[in-house]
């Protein structure tokens, strides 16, 4: 039996989906240009661009130059204020080596900035976009239309339909509204029932996808722009060099959204004005210019604190700061001091779990609620908690549990049931010491009612006081920290040194896995998680489609193989004609998109550039091999013949190609399970905050797993010290 060839010259390694084929060829006697793979949209939208390019230079003009500090004297201060020990804005700044840094006392000698980026100031909507309050279109005053924006942007999605939502944004809209003089048009805006957003949400909608439709060009000028803009707060002066900038910009005003069952869902996030902001600098320091109008609330020179701006919020009326870049020194200094406390306490916790044991059956009831307490937090991994005003989200933790968030199971089970943070709910149930169960029966007993304190003499700053007398520093957080740290380190010891990457991989996953479990850090289902888990589906049965088909060729060119080896062949016949059917519709209709998109990009680049358009007759070339590509998969079907190249006519050349296509079927399996495995937990948040980086750097060191597989590009950057001071046998 004769294989049946294609007559060309492609590699061996074919890529999936062409049907045994090298991908469609261009059009004949013409060279394809190689053109760099992006996702990109096309679309002329020159008008929208050149407004949108005008508007923020505008906003550039009048805002940027005001508050820029002189370079000339940027430069000079930045060449006085370099160490004496070296040149350390031309040389890395290697804290992690220098002992004298660990003294965190005072944060900075020198410290100079540009202040904060402040949000565009609103643009009216234009005349013919409306509210609408029965019926008739309202004149606002732009005070208030920029908070019914908000509410606009936001009607489709869930936020607008919770009634706690809705109230408290009509409340504080109805204030800016009528502190601006009320609607012009005299219109009396009373019931919130009555306001029409639809206008005004169809008018944002439209402005969104116009900046969607953008090409790819457009929108790299967009951002250049934008990053002209930014460049002067992106980085400031900390004892002469040069650091990263955090979260340099205020944020805009908005409806606050909230986790969870929010009290204060809705309500408006106002505008921040220099005059609420307070600016920390070194006392010989420029200080930036504030926008035109407008004054700093305050300059301070605190060098005790390592934050460069801050403000007051008014949702919670808390303190938002603007600090260093998560690569910074002194932000790694912190982590690094955070991360050698939680070990320290490795020296103290038998000594803890002895005294907190014996303390169960104290006679002094507030020294058995810190046994309790102590205990929970450390076998449990709770947050020590605190208590909340009566606009806060009713969220708790250990300290502050009531009497309603525990139910008790003889002869030992506890189930919580509580909202932690961010409005996250806790619910566990387990086993405890047969004492603490006593203890939490005792703490329950009448007059003790649903909405009464579990530990009535306890509050998380006697818990810390208590704890300091073990070790300086330590609360309730470290052992949190410790907690995360240590399971982490007993995980990684079961991992065996043996398998794929992929495999290790999913053995550290499921290491972190067990780590946020016990922190309780969950997550939704993402959107897009059914949707990925469909792709990785149909990626497999192509992969396993392509193999059937190597494996019939093999028998095309030698159909002895069968009986040498009957088990191999056992799959051959596995497929349905319909499901081949449906992997080819699928195959080519992906190959058509691959080229029309091809075929837009390269205009789209080309237009840009001023060079020649590619004709309608080049897609038209490229889709007629997609199309012969599909008579070819028919007549695979109708005569059982496999297409193959010349290339691959060997029986050694086939078998090699199926024993890839196999390797790939194993690791998207493993993928596709690991990633259901996490789609409800949160790996990023212990990875980030709570486990050693260090564990992290060691496992990849010692398993020749490569440290992007662990960590992003921005953690590279900001654990760069645990990357270059542990090595594969540093444990925690």
């Amino acid at each position: 039996m004769t294989v049946k060839l294609k007559n060309d010259s492609s590699s061996e390694d074919e890529p999936l989906g062409n049907g045994g084929r090298k991908a469609a060829r261009p059009a004949r006697g013409s060279k394809r240009r190689a053109v760099k793979e992006e996702e990109s949209s096309s679309g002329e939208q020159e008008e929208v661009l050149s407004q949108e390019v005008k508007k923020r230079k505008t906003v550039s003009k009048r805002r940027a130059p005001a508050r820029k500090v002189k370079e000339e004297e940027g430069d000079r201060d930045a060449k006085k204020e370099s160490s004496v020990d070296g040149e350390e804005d031309s040389e890395e700044f290697k804290w992690w080596e220098r002992e004298e840094e660990k003294d965190d006392s005072v944060k900075w000698v020198t410290l100079r900035h540009n202040g904060v980026m402040f949000p565009p100031e609103y643009t009216p909507l234009p005349s013919h976009v409306r509210l609408y309050y029965g019926g008739k279109a309202v004149e606002l005053p732009a005070e208030a239309e920029e908070v019914a924006g908000f509410f606009a942007a936001l009607l489709q999605s869930d936020h607008a339909q919770n009634p706690v939502f809705q109230k408290n944004f009509f409340e504080d809209f109805l204030s800016v509204l009528n502190k601006h003089g009320g609607a012009r048009n005299g219109i009396d805006i009373q019931e919130f029932s009555k306001c029409d957003f639809s206008k005004m949400h169809a008018y944002i909608q439209q402005q969104k996808d116009q900046k969607k439709q953008l090409s790819s060009h457009e929108k790299k000028l967009l951002k250049q722009e934008k990053d002209k803009q930014e460049e002067p707060y992106k980085f400031c002066y900390l004892d002469g060099r040069k650091e990263q900038v955090g979260n340099f910009k205020i944020e805009p005003p908005d409806l606050f959204r909230g986790r969870g069952a929010h009290p204060k869902t809705g309500k408006l996030k106002r505008r921040v004005q220099p005059e609420d902001v307070v600016l920390n600098l070194d006392k010989d320091a420029p200080i930036p210019e504030p926008p035109a109008g407008h004054k700093w609330g305050e300059i301070r020179h605190d060098n005790t604190v390592q934050w460069l701006c801050m403000w007051r919020e008014n949702i919670s009326n808390s303190f938002k700061y603007v600090r260093l870049a998560a690569n910074s020194s002194l932000k790694g200094m912190s982590d690094f001091k955070k991360f050698e406390k939680s070990r320290e306490l490795k020296n103290y916790i038998d000594i803890i779990r002895a005294d907190y044991r014996k303390n169960l059956k104290s006679k002094v009831m507030l020294d058995r609620q810190i046994a309790v307490a102590t205990y929970l937090i450390d076998v449990f991994a709770l947050r020590a908690g605190g208590e909340k005003s009566e606009d806060e989200a009713d969220t708790v933790g250990c300290c502050s549990l009531r009497y309603e968030h525990i139910s008790l199971k003889p002869p030992n089970t506890v189930v919580f049931d509580f909202l932690g943070k961010d409005s996250i709910r806790y619910y566990q149930e387990v086993e405890v010491d047969k004492q603490v169960f006593k203890n939490l029966s005792i703490f329950k007993r009448p007059p003790k009612e649903p909405g009464h304190q579990l530990f009535d003499r306890l509050d998380p700053s006697i818990l810390n006081k208590h704890l300091q007398n073990y070790m300086p520093g330590l609360t309730a957080k470290v052992f949190r920290t410790y907690n995360a740290s240590k399971t982490m380190q007993d995980q990684l010891d079961l991992i065996p040194n043996e398998g794929s990457v992929t495999e290790k991989m999913v053995r550290y996953n499921a290491a972190n896995r067990a780590v946020a479990i016990l922190c309780n850090h969950q997550r939704t289902v993402g959107r897009s998680h059914a949707q990925s888990m469909q792709k990785a589906t149909e990626k497999i049965e192509e992969y396993q489609w392509q193999k059937i088909r190597y494996k019939k060729a093999i028998l095309q060119l030698d159909e002895s193989e069968l009986k040498a080896n009957p088990k191999f062949f056992k799959e051959i016949n596995d497929l349905t004609k319909e499901e081949q059917m449906s992997i080819h519709k699928r195959v080519l209709e992906r190959e058509r998109e691959k080229y029309q998109k091809k075929f837009a990009r390269e205009n789209e680049k080309r237009k840009f550039e001023g060079e020649e358009l590619l004709p309608e007759s080049q897609l038209e070339s490229w889709l007629a091999d997609v199309e012969e590509m599909g008579k070819e998969y028919v007549e695979e079907l109708e005569t059982g013949l496999v297409t193959v190249k010349p290339t691959l006519q060997s029986v050694e050349k086939l078998k090699a190609q199926i024993d890839k296509l196999e390797q790939r079927i194993r690791t998207t399996s493993i993928q596709m399970k690991d990633k259901e495995d996490n789609s409800t937990v949160a790996l990023s948040t212990s990875k980030i905050s709570y486990i050693d980086p260090r564990l992290s750097v060691a496992f990849c060191k010692k398993y020749d797993v490569p440290l992007e597989k662990v960590f992003t590009k921005t953690l590279r950057e900001k654990f760069k010290w645990a990357i270059e001071s542990a090595d594969e046998n540093w444990r925690f």
